[in-house]
């Protein structure tokens, strides 16, 4: 089965736009699961008695799964196909969320946790990378950032949720872990009603079936024209890691991994983890609900920029708003580390500065990353090469995340927060120097003009 069928020689942007949704899910789920720990690691540490250590465990067992889950996604999905590899991705989030919902020791949860890691280091790297696929050029960054709008509102649902079950006591955590499962089944059905991307089509000798899904999405007389140039640029890749590694593509994988890895060690993910343990320790005397309604109001924001995002991006373009966004961010991780020099710093001032830095990395540095990364790289080895780009994400919020809470008492919360500003000045050093203009452009195009620039 699959999504109605539209007059060929016009093409559908419902029939698009259902299927990035479908896609964008795992995104939802990926913010969720990220997210969730935030409310859930203040009963958490009380009910298993948890050390300082044992909390940095917890809270980053996740993200070790998200490593190895990225590293096998791309190799994975280039043989298998995108879809395929995703409703994998639908059932592994569907396990972890029972799974760490039920433990009875430390061990069982990070087990659980270690299994949900794996569905979104796998989904980070396909929802993405499947949606740029399917999409038309002038609609792509609005659609690639629909995975980033996905993600949020999995993280404000998340929000949601913890603030809602924390007024059911000490257990109310094992309900926060288990309401994902209701969406990792739905994923995981929806699935079966959305097309394969027609460049792994393609990739694979299946151009009959890749222009019937290029006709959906674009009418049959731009398909022709379009399944023409991919056939092009397909036929001229070699499909190998050495290609990747080559003189061409060198360049477009130092962005991406750059970009990957300063996305997260700008500090971001301590307001999405850590926002509830902030509060409770650093900032007077909150309640636990008080601390996780702080976090909802956090979620929102992130949700109203990212919306503000997918209008912008296609409009201003890439390099402008991650510039912007890092400056932005700059400024509020220096002024939250500045507010942490008052022994009993407002929550005012502690809370608007959270939600300046939210406010900046959702219009630029979270979406925009994700966008260029699913857009540099050539259609034999993209899955391959976002693996590579996204597991090194995953190990800098690894790092990240593993740190905190032993960076603030070796440095203070200050010295934190201004080392986190310090790496955001760097990647808008980085984006102005080397990171290039891809809107309105096809992914063929923009390919060929890395192998132009090796020519030269």
């Amino acid at each position: 089965m699959s999504f109605p069928a539209n007059n060929p020689s016009e093409g559908s942007s419902m029939y698009v736009y259902l299927a990035a949704a479908v896609a964008a899910t795992a995104g939802l789920l990926f913010g969720f699961d990220i997210a969730v720990i935030n409310g859930a690691i203040i009963f958490l540490q009380a009910e298993f008695h948890l050390s300082d250590v044992q909390t940095e465990l917890a809270t980053s067992s996740l993200l070790f799964g998200c490593i190895f889950g990225s590293s096998v996604a791309g190799w994975l999905t280039d043989r298998l196909g995108r879809r395929r590899v995703l409703m994998f991705t639908g059932l592994g989030f569907a396990l972890s969320a029972i799974g760490a919902a039920i433990p009875q020791t430390l061990s069982q949860f990070i087990a659980a946790r270690l299994i949900g890691g794996l569905a979104i280091g796998a989904g980070s790297v396909l929802a993405p990378l499947y949606i740029a696929e399917v999409a038309p050029a002038a609609k792509r960054g609005r659609l690639v950032s629909l995975n980033q709008m996905a993600i949020v509102t999995g993280i404000l649902i998340a929000y949601l949720v913890n603030w809602g079950f924390s007024f059911l006591g000490s257990g109310s955590w094992r309900w926060m872990f288990a309401t994902a499962a209701i969406p990792s089944i739905a994923l995981f059905v929806a699935l079966f009603f959305v097309p394969e991307s027609p460049r792994w089509l393609v990739e694979k000798g299946r151009s009959a079936e890749a222009l019937h899904v290029l006709s959906r999405i674009n009418g049959s007389t731009v398909a022709a024209k379009e399944l023409r140039s991919i056939e092009d640029t397909v036929a001229e890749e070699t499909g190998t890691l050495r290609e990747l590694f080559g003189p061409a593509f060198r360049r477009p994988l130092w962005i991406a991994v750059s970009l990957a890895i300063l996305q997260q060690i700008t500090g971001m993910n301590t307001v999405l983890f850590y926002g509830a343990l902030i509060f409770r320790q650093h900032v007077g005397n909150q309640t636990a609900s008080t601390a996780i309604f702080a976090n909802v109001i956090i979620g929102l924001v992130n949700a109203l920029a990212t919306v503000v995002a997918l209008w912008l991006i296609d409009r201003v373009g890439r390099r402008p708003l991650l510039m912007v966004s890092t400056l932005v961010m700059a400024f509020s991780q220096a002024g939250l580390g500045m507010a942490f020099l008052n022994p009993n710093p407002s929550a005012a001032v502690v809370l608007a500065m959270m939600l300046c830095c939210v406010a900046a990395f959702a219009v630029g540095l979270g979406p925009g990353f994700w966008v260029i990364v699913a857009e540099v790289f050539p259609t034999r080895i993209r899955g391959r090469a976002m693996s590579i780009a996204t597991m090194c994400l995953w190990c800098a919020s690894t790092l990240l995340t593993m740190t905190f809470l032993s960076l603030t008492k070796a440095v203070s919360p200050t010295g934190a927060f201004l080392v986190y500003a310090g790496f955001c000045l760097v990647t808008f050093a980085l984006v102005w120097w080397i990171v290039p203009e891809t809107k309105g452009r096809t992914l063929e195009e923009i390919e060929q003009s890395w192998l132009k620039r090796r020519t030269r």
